[in-house]
């Protein structure tokens, strides 16, 4: 049994930066024709990259708490890929910002469930028009989902938390089909937007001094797990999340 994607196809949404790139390029580089979906930063310069290692690739602009945009965008991937795909990445999602709950709008509150679990069921739903059996689905949470995140993030920690949920329930559905659906539930992981935008550096040095193994986590981190998890090794695992965040959570 080997790590090898050859022959497969694979979608990764909020693929142009961060941990989504770095799914993206090591699903490439293990052999996979790899689409990538981006908004807010463009995901042209990743698509070129997946080129070069001589795999198939594509980028689509993608608002994926929209169904109607992830409708279209996942049929396309699916053509573009000669009318399957096999692997679905959820990664796209953000913080969008920090608001205490006292203080959190019904707007807050929905956008940030919006972008991080609705999304996810959105494309879920979507790729599984496509997907044939033995299929993959990878869920990119956050160790928010399990103690409920940060000063002002309870509505982020709801909403991966909701995906821990959303993994499970979905991966009972089409088990029977022999496809997978598993989380993995990063911590505190650098060279991404998110911890740039939110976390200031004094945080994210306490973090890491209070990490096991005392460095923070790389999107490498979080695609060496995806990659098992699409793989034929991961094959009997499925409702899972894994828990990848240095042991500063022991689930």
């Amino acid at each position: 049994m080997k790590l090898d994607l050859s022959g497969r196809s694979a979608l990764v949404t909020g693929g142009a930066t961060g941990i989504g790139r770095g799914v993206a390029l090591a699903l490439a580089e293990a052999g996979a024709d790899v689409a990538v979906t981006y908004r807010s930063h463009d995901g042209a310069a990743v698509a070129k990259e997946i080129a070069e290692l001589g795999r198939r690739s594509a980028a689509y602009e993608l608002d994926a708490s929209d169904s109607g945009q992830v409708d279209a965008v996942v049929d396309a991937t699916a053509g573009e890929f000669g009318g399957k795909l096999d692997i679905l990445v959820n990664n796209a999602g953000g913080l969008i910002g920090r608001q205490p709950v006292a203080e959190m709008s019904d707007e807050h509150w929905h956008k940030v469930l919006d972008v991080n679990l609705f999304s996810a069921f959105a494309c879920s739903r979507a790729a599984l028009r496509h997907l044939p059996d033995g299929g993959r689905i990878v869920n990119i949470s956050s160790v928010a989902g399990r103690n409920g995140g940060g000063p002002g993030a309870a509505a982020y920690g709801a909403a991966k938390a909701g995906m821990h949920g959303l993994t499970r329930g979905l991966a009972k559905e089409v088990g029977p089909r022999g496809i997978t659906v598993n989380a993995v539930a990063p911590g505190l992981i650098l060279d991404t937007p998110f911890h740039e935008a939110f976390t200031p550096p004094d945080q994210q040095q306490a973090t890491i001094d209070a990490t096991p193994l005392r460095r923070a986590g790389f999107p490498d981190d979080v695609a060496g797990a995806v990659l098992y998890l699409v793989s034929d090794l991961g094959a009997f695992c499925t409702g899972s999340v894994i828990d990848l965040n240095g042991g500063t959570y022991f689930s």
